[in-house]
């Protein structure tokens, strides 16, 4: 009784692992994938910018997804990356999914962009992809160029989301702050006297930046609050013209030479997707402590001073 016991279960495991490999395939570099069809949407072919929303999981873990941020875009080939999904995006049609496993190993062996630092050998991590769309080349119109209208579209979405989302925290944390140019809120704690931060004047503001859970990233008035340590100097941009991020150049023009407040800032107009060095999160909105301490206008004889992003990297 016993051994026909032991023998059921063997058998059991065998068919649970045979089943969960049903429908695989393997690409040229090993990757091992499912594609599961959906509802016969266009063909991909070489050339096309494909849109997509994919997670990333490992031991359980999401590492990364953007099925709730933005989608994402890339290129058709009929190569694709090393050990990536990219592989095999050409056999796949619009609104299609798979689901494919990276293995270290393998990445380890090949990839151009290394193995994924939280990966040990003999590991893997879990890739899921649902393709949204597919940009292609028809009646002379360039895939490359319908696929950035459609990103803009995507980011237009995105902000008006993340700027709802942040009314909220302000209402529930009872701050009255002003929502400037459409954009940015800003909460003004001291007036400031001096000259106004005008589109073009050049400004100089000491900061502290941190994110909505409280967490600081970057600072040129206190030291402690930086993740990598650098002089205390006066932070020079053009108001409404660069040197800063977007919400930073929209949100100043309400301050004056002296005038002190806080900055919440939507990601789509800090770091965005990309976020930074690994201080920022992609998709991450930022609040920023500030205070003007320099206006004024910008030399004739330079366009734009040097300047910097407020986060070293």
């Amino acid at each position: 009784m016993k051994k026909t016991t032991l023998v059921f279960s063997l058998l059991t495991i065998l068919f649970a692992v045979a089943c969960k490999n049903i429908g695989f395939e393997k690409s040229k570099s090993g990757l091992e994938y499912k594609i599961i069809k959906g509802d016969g949407g266009a063909q991909l072919g070489n050339g096309d910018i494909v849109k997509f929303q994919y997670k990333v999981t490992y031991n359980d873990s999401v590492v990364i997804s953007t099925y709730a941020t933005l989608p994402v875009y890339d290129q058709v080939d009929s190569v694709g990356r090393f050990h990536d999904f990219s592989e095999f995006l050409s056999k796949m049609k619009v609104g299609d999914s798979a689901v494919c496993y990276q293995l270290y190993d393998t990445l380890i062996k090949g990839s151009p962009y290394g193995v994924p630092p939280y990966m040990k050998k003999g590991e893997k991590q879990q890739i899921t992809i649902k393709l949204l769309a597919a940009f292609q080349s028809k009646n002379g119109q360039n895939p490359r160029d319908l696929a950035m209208a459609d990103f803009q579209s995507e980011m237009s979405k995105m902000k008006e989301r993340e700027i709802v989302t942040i009314q909220k925290y302000l209402d529930k944390k009872q701050i009255k702050a002003e929502k400037v140019n459409n954009s940015v809120f800003v909460q003004m704690t001291q007036e400031g006297t001096g000259a106004q931060a005008d589109s073009g004047m050049v400004v100089g503001v000491k900061y502290t930046g941190y994110n909505f859970e409280g967490k600081y990233f970057d600072s040129n008035m206190d030291s402690t609050k930086q993740t990598q340590r650098h002089p205390l100097d006066t932070f020079f941009f053009v108001a409404k013209g660069g040197g800063a991020i977007q919400g930073m150049l929209e949100g100043i023009t309400v301050f004056k030479k002296g005038g002190k407040g806080t900055m919440y800032i939507p990601s789509s107009l800090a770091y965005g997707p990309q976020g930074s060095s690994n201080v920022i999160k992609p998709n991450e909105s930022l609040i920023f402590d500030i205070e003007v301490v320099d206006v004024k206008p910008l030399p004739k004889q330079s366009a734009s001073p040097e300047m910097q992003q407020p986060v070293r990297k």
